[in-house]
């Protein structure tokens, strides 16, 4: 497998990194060029990535897809952190958060690997996308589309992947993957959960100072994690990171090795602000997960539509 980058990438990643370190010395120049900002060539709309690589199922047998596509905002994109860490100019653009069924590699991913349908059939134009803020280890299977491709009149209905995107192990392909649109007016919901391998639990590391840098981790003494992933990005209705009263309400369902089911909440939440859609839920247990829940009512999206009630199921994932 062979994959062609641009020279202009490869400089706005070196560049993009190297503010990243002047702002916070806790990341190492690897850590910032392969994992907080992914700044690509805003101007390819074709596919460049040259690839042998057509398997389209994960080691498991899951077929190579996409989880889920949310159309979260329309022409509100944030002009502080958008036009600096996913392109100049997506300030005010539409975003819409796109989830693989697996971690992506970065450098097969171009905007013009991406084609969003309207709900009249039009296409929409995708000019940039990065996997920034979701970029902790483990979480890079969320890539933030910024661009016009549709409005609360004319909704964007399916995303379709038309390029050569390769997973980050390098074993699939998820061209010919499509999936329907949430829209506007829906709010968040879970659409992902699975169990951390303890070599990502990183126990006790504090989330950086960076706006979209890296979240908080679960604390000393934790026995299990649990990522959960939302459809898109997700705080507290009057703003700022989910926290105690949030950790509370989700529900964790557990079975023992004695056939004992249970509901619990973590004992810890983590993963907290650095902006992503994701939590970690912390676990003071090795029993089998099963399930995870959150009640309706308690998170916004960035339009701030309150989530509906909802639950994910590990079972045969």
């Amino acid at each position: 497998m062979t994959s062609k980058v641009s020279a202009r990438t490869k400089a706005a990643l070196v560049g993009t990194s190297l503010l990243a370190l002047a702002g916070c010395q806790q990341l190492s120049l690897a850590r910032a060029v392969a994992g907080y900002e992914r700044t690509l060539d805003t101007y390819s709309q074709t596919d460049s990535t040259i690839t042998d690589v057509t398997n389209t199922r994960h080691a498991d047998g899951r077929e190579a897809g996409l989880i889920s596509a949310f159309f979260g905002l329309d022409s509100a994109l944030p002009k502080r952190n958008t036009d600096r860490v996913a392109c100049e100019g997506a300030g005010g653009a539409d975003g819409m958060p796109v989830i693989f069924t697996d971690q992506v590699d970065i450098r097969t991913l171009e905007p013009g690997d991406f084609r969003v349908t309207t709900s009249s059939g039009a296409i929409g134009r995708v000019t940039c996308l990065t996997l920034a803020p979701a970029d902790d280890p483990g979480e890079l299977r969320t890539a933030l589309l910024g661009g016009e491709y549709g409005s609360i009149d004319d909704q964007p209905v399916i995303v379709a992947i038309v390029g050569n995107v390769l997973s980050l192990d390098g074993t699939v392909n998820f061209k010919g993957a499509r999936v329907a649109v949430t829209p506007l007016e829906d709010g968040p919901t879970l659409v992902w959960a699975e169990i951390v391998p303890e070599s990502d639990w990183e126990l006790g590391k504090p989330a950086t100072r960076l706006p979209w840098g890296g979240g908080s981790r679960c604390p000393v003494g934790t026995k299990q994690v649990v990522r959960v992933t939302w459809g898109g990005g997700v705080t507290k209705p009057a703003g700022g990171s989910a926290g105690e009263a949030e950790r509370a309400l989700y529900q964790v369902t557990t079975r023992g090795v004695d056939g004992v089911v249970k509901s619990r909440a973590p004992f810890a939440l983590a993963d907290l602000d650095d902006g992503d859609n994701n939590h970690l839920l912390c676990l003071d247990t090795t029993d089998t997960v099963s399930a995870v829940s959150f009640p309706a009512g308690h998170l916004t999206d960035p339009r701030k539509d309150l989530n509906p009630a909802t639950a994910y199921s590990l079972i045969n994932d």
